[in-house]
């Protein structure tokens, strides 16, 4: 089992930015696919973005966050990273992020291990 940490989250104001860690330091995840998913109880859960164990390959929604958001991985500190500009109220959500074997999955029933969440909250 994975365990993993997201940091980050808070309260901003609209158009300002956040920086999202996901930390995993008891493993380094090779072979792994870290992501990054919101969930809300009007939209449920959402795949935002995803980075392969290579730290290169990435892989984005189809919706228009993925001009808003970049993921990032740094293996050296066991962590993954997702910033977040030009953020709107319709982000406020909880994030998470995921840990996967499947390499560049998108869908949420491939991830096997999860954090715990980071509440964003973007006022207007």
């Amino acid at each position: 089992q994975v365990h993993l940490e997201e940091s980050g989250g808070g309260l901003v104001r609209a158009w300002g930015s956040l920086l999202l860690s996901c930390v995993h330091s008891e493993r380094t995840l090779t072979g792994y696919t870290v992501a990054w998913f919101r969930q809300t109880p009007q939209n449920g859960r959402e795949f935002l973005a995803a980075v392969g164990w290579n730290t290169v390959s990435t892989f984005y929604t189809d919706s228009e966050v993925k001009y808003r958001f970049t993921i990032s991985r740094d293996s050296a500190k066991k962590a993954a990273y997702l910033q977040m500009d030009s953020l709107t109220p319709e982000d406020s959500a909880a994030y998470y992020c995921a840990a996967s074997r499947t390499y560049g999955t998108r869908q949420a029933e491939h991830y096997t291990d999860w954090g715990q969440g980071t509440q964003v909250t973007v006022s207007s």
